[in-house]
């Protein structure tokens, strides 16, 4: 391959139905906002980001999955659930269980419909 070919990272584009309340709740899920202008927002946690957009097709929002690989699972369920973030957003939040993938994971679903699925391998 090319030298000039290096990749430097992957992000997607997730839609938000309402961008200022998914900012809001992308915040109180840990992310941390790092720019914002032009209907984009910038989105990071450590080397995980992604960027969030003032638009949104139902049938992309709805079919969209994000998968974030984590170190201890229980510790990110824990921490939204003390932040209330399913009762704040009137989101769905699942519990954490073992899938036959060897991860344990838990489902977050966004205000806009984006599922998210935050796992650790076991």
């Amino acid at each position: 391959m090319e030298s000039s070919l290096r990749t430097v990272e992957i992000k997607a584009f997730v839609p938000a139905q309402n961008y200022k309340l998914s900012q809001t709740f992308y915040q109180d899920m840990g992310f941390e906002m790092k720019s914002e202008g032009g209907g984009v927002s910038y989105f990071a946690f450590g080397n995980c980001s992604f960027l969030l957009q003032d638009f949104c097709v139902k049938e992309l929002a709805e079919n969209l999955m994000m998968h974030l690989l984590v170190e201890d699972v229980q510790a990110w369920y824990d921490r939204l659930k003390e932040v209330k973030l399913a009762e704040k957003y009137k989101i769905k939040i699942t519990e954490p269980e073992e899938q036959p993938w060897k991860m344990i994971d838990f489902i977050v679903i966004d205000p806009s419909g984006v599922l998210w699925r935050i796992g650790q391998n076991i």
